[in-house]
């Protein structure tokens, strides 16, 4: 099973995704979607069912084999190795861009946003997830009092040299040619209590390439399925609530935005 899916961090950014899936491509199916940065691959079988056609992408070697194995049986899905800075791709060639929490890990997230705005075509879409500057201070008292970086923990786990101002990201977006049409927070006080610095050290212990890093390699560790967990209805519970009191604080864990290329 998809274990993440317990995870309300992990599942906020996977039903912002749905959810903007059902949005803006429940009148037809996007022809053509990238799904930029794959990992493991478990949100593949939902994006590749709301296109005709879906190639997932990452820089990992190991993460693209494991994903690849885990979803042949999606027709419509085909799987690449590329860097998020340099695609190979043409300019205009994607209908829909789909990329959840890579920008963080690539070191140049502005080129990362250039990159998106060029392979994708005039009026396609773009869903974009990150953890954000402004994070909730019950996700990570140390680093949160302290103002920088001073342990790779909280906020700071999984791998995260740096986090993305929204404020930076919205003037990159812009200057791209990419238009904000809704940014959401994800995840705010109440969750970010429940996941306070234990999540990124189960991480490290249990995920293959648990760094995100672009050679990380397969160690044995708990690997996902796409199928969904009985108690990831208590998860949704823990969501809404969280989403009712802080949905509309300037904390959150992370940031959903839906972009469109003009």
């Amino acid at each position: 099973m998809n274990y993440k899916l317990l995870f309300p961090t992990y599942r906020n950014r996977y039903l912002f995704i749905k959810n903007s899936l059902k949005k803006y491509g429940n009148s037809r199916p996007f022809d053509s979607a990238l799904n930029l940065g794959t990992g493991e691959g478990d949100y593949d079988p939902m994006i590749a069912g709301g296109c005709k056609k879906l190639i997932s992408c990452d820089i990992n070697e190991g993460d693209i084999a494991f994903a690849s194995h885990m979803n042949a049986h999606v027709k419509n899905l085909e799987y690449k190795i590329e860097d998020a800075l340099n695609l190979s791709f043409p300019e205009s060639k994607f209908h829909l861009v789909v990329s959840v929490d890579v920008m963080e890990h690539v070191g140049q997230p502005k080129r990362m946003t250039e990159e998106i705005a060029r392979v994708l075509r005039t009026g396609g879409m773009a869903f974009v997830t990150f953890p954000q500057t402004n994070f909730p201070w019950t996700y990570d008292p140390i680093n949160s009092l302290l103002g920088k970086r001073a342990i790779g923990q909280g906020a700071y786990a999984f791998g995260h040299e740096y986090l993305v101002d929204p404020q930076q990201f919205r003037a990159w977006a812009k200057g791209f040619g990419l238009e904000v049409l809704e940014e959401k927070n994800l995840s705010g006080h109440l969750v970010a209590l429940l996941e306070m610095y234990w999540t990124g050290i189960i991480q490290r212990l249990f995920k293959s390439n648990a760094g995100n890093v672009s050679e990380g390699q397969g160690k044995k560790a708990l690997r996902p399925s796409t199928k969904a967990p009985f108690l990831v209805k208590l998860t949704d519970a823990v969501v809404r609530l969280d989403r009712f009191f802080f949905g509309k604080s300037k904390y959150s864990v992370g940031k959903g935005f839906v972009l469109r290329k003009n």
